[in-house]
């Protein structure tokens, strides 16, 4: 009996050391930590949410020396990304890169609109151009996006009643009209926009997605800030850069360096910034009933450009100039970030 004892304590032994060594144990552990920290961080709150994608914006962004970090808790590690709090001219903050595409950018919203005791979104970061009157190194504050990544691919002469665009393709063969292009038609589909205002499982089907007119009134200010010009003494922008508020925006998960496409886009949308994450950072925002502005500055051509896309040389240049509009727009925020 009692070797049956001692049989049954060492087997619970066994599974209970290896439990704790487990991933799914140490994952828990993980997980119960940063819950204890989120709780102490929201105990300081409210905050104004900051997500921006890709390292030379998240650097452009502190190396404006506006944040300063929480003496305290100046981060939290949450589902593999990091949450930085501090404070841009009194106004309290919890920053996060979110990572490159739509999926990463909807992921972190809902991670920091869950877990965070925020009042709104500021999404920031580069884009391409795709209006003939920006120029490189301007900013945008779009007023609204679209979803240009919704498709539905038809056959050569096929027609879908649910398309508000459609892009056929045969138009850009080369020479124009010789052969047949059997890559067909594209068609631009709707998005279906759930909200918190809205029933369970109904939702609306939406082209545009606006950003929150309050806080765009509020940027219509910015437009007069003095951005920075030269790379450095080698490579200088030909014209003084600009704040512009209140064009369209495009999201999609496909980086754009083509001079048709981009002519098409704008053609058919009126869109002036391209980029991969604002519809869904927007998106998610509205959906949980929260205020969102992007603010995006203008990086390349998008294929307009003759030889190699200058993202690699004035893209640092327009992420500092974003950063810039960013801390002026948070200055101009009232505590609560709401007005």
């Amino acid at each position: 009996m009692a070797s049956i004892r001692f049989i049954r304590f060492f087997l619970l032994l066994a599974v209970t050391i290896f439990a704790l060594s487990s991933p799914v144990f140490a994952m828990s552990s993980k997980k119960r930590k940063s819950t204890s920290i989120i709780n102490k961080i929201n105990l300081d709150g409210p905050y104004i949410g900051l997500i921006t994608v890709y390292p030379p914006e998240e650097n452009a962004f502190f190396a404006n020396g506006a944040f300063k970090s929480h003496p305290t808790h100046p981060f939290v590690d949450l589902a593999g990304r990091r949450f930085r709090v501090g404070k841009v001219h009194n106004k309290k903050v919890i920053y996060v890169r979110c990572g490159v595409g739509m999926v990463n950018a909807a992921a972190a919203t809902q991670q920091m609109i869950d877990r965070f005791d925020i009042t709104g979104i500021v999404h920031f970061g580069i884009a391409g151009n795709a209006n003939g009157s920006m120029s490189i190194g301007d900013v945008t504050i779009p007023k609204q996006f679209v979803d240009s990544g919704l498709w539905d691919w038809l056959k050569p002469n096929g027609t879908d009643p649910s398309d508000f665009a459609q892009l056929d393709i045969g138009n850009y063969n080369d020479p124009k009209g010789e052969g047949k292009n059997l890559l067909g038609r594209i068609g631009y589909s709707a998005e279906y926009f759930y909200s918190q205002s809205g029933d369970p499982n109904t939702p609306q089907r939406v082209v545009w997605v606006n950003t929150t007119h309050q806080w765009l009134k509020l940027a219509r200010n910015l437009e007069g800030i003095q951005l920075d010009r030269c790379v450095n003494s080698s490579f200088c922008l030909s014209s003084q850069p600009k704040v512009v508020v209140g064009l369209r925006g495009s999201t999609a998960n496909a980086f754009v360096d083509n001079a048709a496409y981009r002519d098409f886009l704008f053609n058919t949308f009126q869109v002036t910034s391209l980029d991969m994450e604002s519809s869904a950072i927007v998106m998610t925002s509205l959906s949980n009933a929260y205020p969102v502005i992007v603010i995006r500055g203008l990086s390349d051509l998008a294929g307009a450009q003759e030889g190699k896309n200058p993202i690699q040389i004035y893209g640092p240049l327009a992420a500092s100039n974003t950063a810039k509009v960013v801390v002026e727009f948070l200055k101009s925020l009232q505590t609560n970030g709401l007005k």
